[in-house]
């Protein structure tokens, strides 16, 4: 695992793999594999809302791009006649290159990202938030924190803040305490657009 990617992320450069994350079933069926494992198309169906040969063709447009890949058959149950897949990493980032192709690609996913990190946040609002007990509702929410940067310093901020989690999202899975619960945790970096804007 690379130093500068402490989480085990896929690492997304390519415009091409930026467009074919940028559509909500393609999302959601990588989302699902990467929480809940394994699946065939069959199984992601009724998650990601198509039927299971349209979720089919969209795996499949996911591995060109090595986003989703063929499980192993010794990571599976029941009937291996059926394809099934696994997300190859537990999460990924974007790396935007110094291209408009690049820029353009990126641009259309990150809307589509935090399109999707607003109804999961009004999902929890109204669902879950609710229903914690005190200990974690004292931990959960939003924090807002503004502050003068280099961009040298923010990549040490988000470098840091990998390092720490990188220890809890890697851990083997013996190690997870049994009253651990699954935390969803939301970056926004939001540099203004030159020091003039922050006078």
């Amino acid at each position: 695992m690379s130093l500068r990617n402490p989480l085990g992320d896929a690492l997304v450069t390519e415009p091409q793999a930026m467009r074919a994350l940028a559509h909500p079933l393609r999302l959601a069926a990588l989302s699902y594999l990467q929480r809940h494992g394994p699946a065939t198309a069959t199984q992601l169906a009724p998650h990601v809302g198509a039927s299971p040969s349209v979720t089919s063709w969209h795996l499949r447009h996911l591995a060109r791009f090595g986003l989703v890949v063929d499980a192993d058959p010794s990571e599976v149950p029941g009937d291996r006649r059926q394809r099934w897949w696994k997300a190859p990493a537990r999460g990924f980032r974007v790396e935007l290159g110094d291209n408009e192709e690049a820029a353009v690609a990126g641009r259309v996913l990150n809307d589509h990202l935090i399109d999707t990190a607003r109804r999961q946040i009004d999902a929890w609002t109204a669902e879950t938030e609710p229903r914690l007990d005190h200990a974690w509702r004292r931990l959960a929410g939003v924090s807002n924190t503004n502050m003068r940067l280099t961009a040298g310093e923010l990549e040490t901020v988000e470098d840091a803040i990998d390092d720490l989690l990188g220890r809890f999202v890697t851990r083997a899975e013996p190690d997870v305490p049994a009253d651990a619960r699954r935390v969803r945790v939301l970056r926004y970096f939001l540099p203004s657009e030159g020091p003039e804007a922050d006078q």
